[in-house]
């Protein structure tokens, strides 16, 4: 039993290599019928598995393939084209021939599919009815004849009849043993007619002479050589030592023997052991860094120090050389997933009555084995909307000025610790009004949703559950659940979908998915004595602020992040930790990314970047929502691993309690310039005369200008809120507090980073100006100046807009 139960593994493994590349080989012969070669090549799987499954006694395996040999045989023959309907019955029977397999594989046994009806449809195809347009292909099979021809097109024909009507297992031995001696002399009788005809054309045949080595070269010879031919019941005696005598010439090539068996197949569940213990060694690195840590400043000077820092530095090089291998033997090509789709496209295309063509590339980009089988629906999923949704009727194409044959382009390719998957199509693209419309028919979003949702983020409402654009339900879509599925599983892989589309130009989808899911680069960050390890991949940057930059919206903290508004909350309101809100000004925001949504997540310390492990939490803590695992850090502790998917979910219903000083309101964050006067610039002088000119020169503008008698004041004035100021003009001799101070202090807010100084000074050496540029100022005035000239600098630094002169 153990041994059936090998050979049936061999069997199967084979089988599904064999499988798994005929469809695209398929939907290609379609297009190109007359490729000889890829046509035995399907050809040789389908004869491979009958073979294979008659071993095995599986019969009902045995009975389809042998009737698909039938079908392709002829096809590669010549005697029928493969046409569309021709090849739609070949693709039913290669899925009939795949679950039959997937049956055997789990229960030993191919019965319980009834293949009846195909094998009928496989008949009729070789049937006089399907041969009608044979004659077309008559020329294909003379070109490459010595390839196939010369194997079996004399033969091929009888050993078919013979194996119908012969019935070799109720056979007598001696009537076996005189089956088995008329094919042999039937094939001697062959090869003695090809090498008759091979001299007769004046080519080189090797001698089937025991006694050839006196004369190894010379061509005069070849005639006499046919002479020891003549008595066929000795073929196999005398046709043994020729390849002995021919071996020393043939070593160059056998050398090229061993290099087709370069693999070996490795049970999952060992490569599964393999990455745990790496897991393992990784966290035992980083405990050994940390000890390493401790231990160089516990004994600062020593001798003893530079070998052990050579030691940990080499066990980390080498644990990371071998993280790095363990995870390559578990990677496998995207192309295993991408095989499917020429096939899916093809019977989309007939079904839907389009013209689509599937480009593929970066088949060969590598993900873990893992995510490779999560992404596979996912990919189904877009690629049936694209198909239904996406590219329009060959009529409507055209009257768009399109090519008739809509185009879908699938790739894969790296970009940093992540895969990248992008599906393009030159469809009728999103249209974000109808999205919105479509969603607020079905009560998935309000109106006041729609009204402050940018096209992006409407895009990402076709993820929405029960969503769906199509008029009518079909077999293709319209239940509202496919792209739902997509949502879910990138999500549950930690990956990411970003959307484009443009209305009659397309849409492009991007899946950024993480190489592998076991090893992790993650940031850590603190708050009081609680740490958290958030996946580095959703962390698009960190930054510091101060209190004065958090405002409240409608009950809701929110800070101003270069052009757009961030939404806030502290981690220790999203977990429940017991906080004490301290007295600090400053706090740390991670903004975190998902697709089109941002969140900051405000943290009391940033610990660092580290390279964890995931663990499972077990049976009696897995489900916490927001927490997607946990790790043990250098120095031993246990840190839970942030779900940021479900963290960006809980934050919507969390109410922060982030302080704010009380004076923000939403008009501060909006900054929309309505009129001239909404523009506000401060003027930094100790002097008053100064200040008068350059008011007068501004004036015009009908700005709101701002002044201020030296740095402090001015300072205190920006920090106090009252005005939201969009360029300053700086004196740099002034009492309390120069210019260059002033510049110093204000980029040190966040929220005045890009705030443009000016500087206006009558200081015109070189050095002064590089000091300027160093604390912060974007342009360098000289006095004296022009009235137009300044009112050209501001303009241009706060963007004026031209209609309000």
């Amino acid at each position: 039993m153990d041994e059936f139960q090998e050979i049936l593994q061999d069997f199967l493994v084979e089988s599904f290599e064999l499988v798994e590349q005929l469809d695209a080989d398929l939907v290609e012969l379609e297009s190109t019928p007359e490729d000889l070669e890829l046509l035995n090549g399907i050809f040789r799987v389908a004869h491979t598995v009958k073979g294979a499954s008659s071993f095995l006694n599986f019969d009902v395996l045995t009975h389809l393939t042998h009737h698909m040999e039938d079908v392709l045989n002829k096809a590669r023959h010549g005697e029928l084209i493969i046409t569309p309907d021709i090849m739609d019955v070949i693709l039913e029977s290669i899925d009939l021939m795949k679950a039959l397999l997937n049956t055997i594989r789990d229960t030993s046994a191919d019965a319980g599919i009834d293949v009846a009806a195909c094998v009928a449809r496989l008949d009729q195809v070789s049937s006089g009815d399907a041969i009608a347009a044979a004659p077309a292909a008559e020329p294909v099979v003379e070109a490459p004849a010595e390839e196939v021809v010369e194997e079996s097109a004399p033969v091929e024909e009888a050993p078919a009849a013979a194996e119908d009507e012969l019935d070799y297992d109720n056979m007598s031995p001696d009537d076996l043993e005189a089956e088995i001696e008329r094919l042999l002399n039937e094939r001697q009788d062959e090869d003695k007619a090809k090498r008759e005809a091979k001299i007769a054309a004046g080519e080189s045949v090797p001698s089937l002479d025991p006694t050839p080595e006196p004369e190894p070269t010379p061509e005069p010879e070849p005639t006499p050589e046919p002479e020891p031919t003549p008595p066929p019941a000795a073929p196999a005696p005398v046709v043994t030592p020729a390849p002995k005598k021919e071996d020393p010439k043939a070593a160059a090539p056998a050398k090229k023997a061993p290099v087709v068996d370069q693999t070996i197949r490795v049970d999952v569940k060992r490569l599964d052991h393999l990455m745990n213990l790496i897991g393992e060694l990784v966290l035992a690195k980083n405990r050994l860094i940390k000890i390493n840590d401790d231990v160089e400043e516990r004994y600062e000077g020593e001798e003893f120090l530079e070998e052990l820092n050579q030691v940990v530095s080499i066990v980390s090089l080498v644990t990371t050389d071998l993280q790095i291998a363990v995870m390559k033997t578990r990677m496998l090509p995207i192309g295993k997933v991408f095989n499917k789709f020429p096939r899916m496209i093809r019977d989309l295309s007939r079904e839907l009555d389009k013209k689509i063509d599937l480009q593929i590339s970066g088949e060969d980009t590598e993900l873990d084995k893992s995510i490779v089988e999560e992404v596979g629906d996912p990919l189904v999923h877009i690629i049936r909307n694209s198909c239904d949704h996406g590219i329009e009727v060959p009529l409507i194409r055209t009257e768009q000025g399109k090519d008739e044959t809509g185009v879908i382009k699938l790739k894969a390719y790296n970009e940093g610790n992540q895969i990248v998957i992008q599906i393009d199509d030159d469809g009728k693209g999103l249209d974000a009004d109808m999205l919105r419309s479509r969603c607020i028919d079905k009560g998935l979003i309000t109106e006041a949703e729609a009204d402050s949702m940018a096209d992006k983020e409407a895009f990402g409402l076709i993820f929405k559950p029960g969503f769906s654009t199509a008029a009518a339900v079909t077999n293709v879509s319209g239940r509202g659940v496919g792209m739902d599925v997509v949502k879910t599983n990138i999500e549950k892989v930690n990956g990411i979908i970003d959307i484009d589309s443009e209305v009659g130009v397309g849409t492009s989808m991007k899946l950024k998915i993480p190489l592998t899911l076991a090893i992790i680069q993650a940031l850590l960050v603190g708050v009081q004595e609680e740490h958290y390890a958030i996946p580095l991949a959703s962390v698009l940057e960190t930054v510091r602020i101060s209190k004065d930059e958090i405002y409240t919206v409608e009950g809701r903290s929110v800070m101003r992040l270069r052009e757009e508004v961030l939404s806030l909350v502290h981690i220790g309101d999203i977990f429940e930790v017991e906080r004490i809100l301290d007295s600090s000004e400053h706090a740390y925001v991670v903004v975190l990314g998902l697709g089109t949504s941002k969140l900051g997540l405000i943290v009391d310390t940033l610990v660092g970047q580290e390279e964890i492990v995931i663990k499972s939490l077990g049976d009696y803590l897995k489900g916490i929502e927001g927490v997607a695992g946990a790790t043990i850090r250098g120095d031993g502790g246990v840190t839970l691993i942030v779900d940021v998917v479900a963290l960006m979910d809980i934050a919507k219903n969390v109410k922060s309690t982030v302080l704010t000083d009380g004076s923000s309101d939403a008009a501060l964050l909006t900054h929309e310039k309505t009129k001239a006067s909404d523009y506000c610039v401060m003027i930094v002088d100790d002097s008053k005369t100064d200040r008068t000119i350059m008011r007068k020169a501004l004036e015009p503008l009908g700005i709101t200008l701002v002044e201020a008698g030296d740095g402090q004041e001015a300072l205190n004035i920006l920090k106090s809120g009252d005005h939201n100021f969009d360029a300053m003009l700086v004196d740099i001799e002034m009492p309390r507090m120069d210019g260059y101070t002033l510049a110093t202090e204000i980029k040190k807010y966040n929220k005045y980073k890009s705030l443009p100084l000016i500087a206006v000074t009558s200081r015109t050496g070189k050095s002064d100006r590089m000091r300027g540029v160093e604390s912060g100022m974007v342009e360098y005035i000289t006095k004296p100046y022009s009235a137009d000239y300044l009112s050209s600098v501001v303009q241009r630094n706060v963007n004026f807009k031209s209609e309000f002169l």
